[in-house]
C-alpha cells in the first residue's frame, strides 16, 4: 500500500480545515482530461462535506504528453505568490478545453493578479523546484497517473467519483 512521501508541510497549498477529519490530497496534472473530469467532483466533495475535508494538490505534470501541464502548474504557483493560487487551480480547470500558452496571462487579470508580477514570479527558478519538488513527491508516493488521490495519506485505489461515494458511505 502506497503512502504520501512526505507528508503535509507548510509547502502544500491547503484548502480547509485544519481539524478536518479527512485530508485528500490530489496530484494532479492541469491539461489532464481525467483531473479535468475529477474538478467539478472534488468541488462537489468539498462543498459536502465542508468542515470535515482538507483539501491539498501537489503538481503532478505529465510533461511528456501535455506541453501545458508545467506552464499552466507555474501559473498556478505564481498566482500562488499573491495569495490566490487556489483561484487561479480553478480558473485553469475551468478553462483547460482552451489551454494555451496565451491562457495564463489572461487568466492572471480575471483573478486580479498584478500582471507585471505575476510575469516575472513565472520565471522563478524557486517556482520550478517546488513542482518538481511536488512531482518528487508523487514517485516517491507510488503516483502512476493523474489525477491520483490519497485520503488521511494512504492512496486511493479509485477515481474521483469512488472517492465521493466513499466518503459519503462512511458519513452515513
Amino acid at each position: 500500500m502506497s503512502t504520501l512521501k512526505p507528508e503535509i508541510n507548510n509547502q502544500d497549498h491547503i484548502q480547509g480545515d485544519d481539524s478536518a477529519s479527512v485530508t485528500i490530497v490530489e496530484f494532479g496534472d492541469y491539461q489532464c482530461p481525467y483531473c479535468g473530469n475529477a474538478y467539478p467532483i472534488m468541488k462537489e466533495i468539498e462543498e459536502t462535506f465542508g468542515h470535515q475535508i482538507k483539501f491539498i494538490f501537489r503538481h503532478f505534470p505529465l510533461a511528456n504528453a501535455h506541453e501545458f501541464a508545467f506552464p499552466a502548474a507555474i501559473a498556478a504557483e505564481a498566482a500562488g505568490l499573491q495569495g490566490k493560487f487556489w483561484e487561479m487551480h480553478d480558473a485553469l480547470y475551468e478553462n483547460q478545453y482552451r489551454l494555451n500558452g496565451e491562457l495564463f496571462d489572461e487568466l492572471a487579470e480575471t483573478i486580479g493578479l498584478d500582471l507585471e508580477q505575476f510575469q516575472q514570479d513565472s520565471t522563478s527558478e524557486e517556482i520550478k523546484r517546488k513542482i518538481e519538488d511536488d512531482f518528487d513527491s508523487g514517485v516517491r508516493s507510488g503516483v502512476n497517473g493523474t489525477p491520483s488521490f490519497y485520503v488521511n495519506g494512504t492512496k486511493f485505489d479509485g477515481g474521483a467519483t469512488d472517492l465521493y461515494q466513499m466518503l459519503k458511505e462512511s458519513a452515513e
